[in-house]
């Protein structure tokens, strides 16, 4: 009986070995990754966003560097990045596939085409083109229009380069002292008239002010229908007006039936070196209200309603008038002066 025991218990041991090796012999292999595939689904709507996903057999995380000094980490491989550079950019992003065993690492390339680098932003000229401005955002109002645009202005507007050009990623609006076409002065006056229009939204746009006694440099807006209904039921916004024999003075006003020319609604405020260095003007408006700034400094405000003209779409003009109305008399020693604008953006 004893040895029938033991010949049962020597069994039993066999039969639990055996058991425990088969159980090891099933457990799988933890190797590094292998098989990694990347994909990027870039927007076409010039925002930058590229969608990634990346896979490999055995991997429990993925590091992504997406070429530009970036990267992030994700266990899935599936995320989403926004480029922010503006332009058609070309980017080598690279993923590393890893485990406790390994890692796994692939690159691939992407072009990324970002009309903006700014969130938001629907419109803009940062005049980095040199020569003529960009014909598909600017046209020109040309000659002295009726009774010198209606302010009594000297100034004939003109398309040429001594008047208007780009150069140095800066827009110059010039004003000159010269006979031409019977004035005794030449500028230039643009205009995105049937190019582009807005409503509603922010605008800003940085700008340095000419010099000189009689200068009128201006930028600012009139509403869309004004073919339709004139001037000025068609609304006029002046995001910015200075007056040479003001210096400094910044004005911001609204013309509407009821408070236009001398009437106008409006107000000013005082800064330094409008002539020597850039300064920020800018809108936020609103369909109950329109706000104008310089350097984030609010200079004046409107209350809109639907009783004033400010809720349909308007166009930009910019501008350097001598003399007239406003500025008055041009100083005897003036020669030429120019409006710098170092960019106009506007946002949703």
């Amino acid at each position: 009986m004893r040895i029938i025991m033991n010949i049962l218990l020597i069994a039993s041991y066999l039969l639990a070995a055996t058991s425990c090796s088969k159980e090891k012999e099933s457990e799988p292999s933890n190797g590094a990754p292998t098989q990694l595939v990347i994909s990027a689904d870039v927007a076409a709507d010039g925002s930058g966003l590229v969608t990634f996903k990346a896979t490999a057999r055995n991997a429990s995380s993925y590091l992504f560097e997406f070429g530009n000094g970036v990267s992030q980490t994700d266990e899935d491989g599936e995320l989403e990045y926004t480029y922010s550079t503006a332009g058609n950019n070309l980017y080598v992003v690279t993923v590393k596939a890893s485990n406790t065993a390994g890692d796994l690492t692939k690159s691939t390339q992407i072009r990324v085409n970002v009309t903006s680098n700014e969130p938001g932003l629907i419109w803009s000229d940062e005049f980095n083109s040199n020569g003529a401005p960009d014909p598909t955002k600017w046209g020109y109002d040309i000659g002295t229009g009726q009774n010198g645009w209606g302010n009594q202005e000297l100034q004939y507007y003109t398309n040429r380069a001594e008047n208007v050009v780009v150069t140095n990623g800066v827009l110059r609006i010039t004003a000159r002292k010269e006979d031409f076409n019977g004035s005794a002065y030449t500028s230039a006056r643009l205009l995105s008239k049937g190019k582009f229009t807005m409503k509603y939204g922010r605008v800003e746009v940085s700008a340095k002010m000419p010099v000189g006694v009689g200068t009128w440099p201006a930028i600012w807006m009139l509403g869309a229908n004004i073919d339709q209904v004139g001037w000025p039921a068609c609304g006029e916004i002046d995001i910015m007006e200075h007056l040479g024999r003001d210096l400094n003075n910044i004005y911001a006003t609204f013309h509407y039936p009821g408070r236009f020319g001398g009437n106008a609604d409006g107000g000013t405020r005082r800064i330094q070196n409008a002539t020597t260095e850039f300064h920020k003007y800018s809108m936020e408006w609103r369909a109950d209200k329109i706000q104008l700034f310089v350097d984030d400094q609010l200079v004046h405000s409107l209350n809109n309603s639907a009783a004033v003209p400010f809720n349909q779409d308007f166009f930009f003009i910019m501008n350097v008038a001598m003399g007239g109305n406003f500025p008055g008399p041009v100083e005897a020693g003036f020669t030429s002066s120019s409006m710098e604008v170092d960019y106009i953006r506007v946002y949703k």
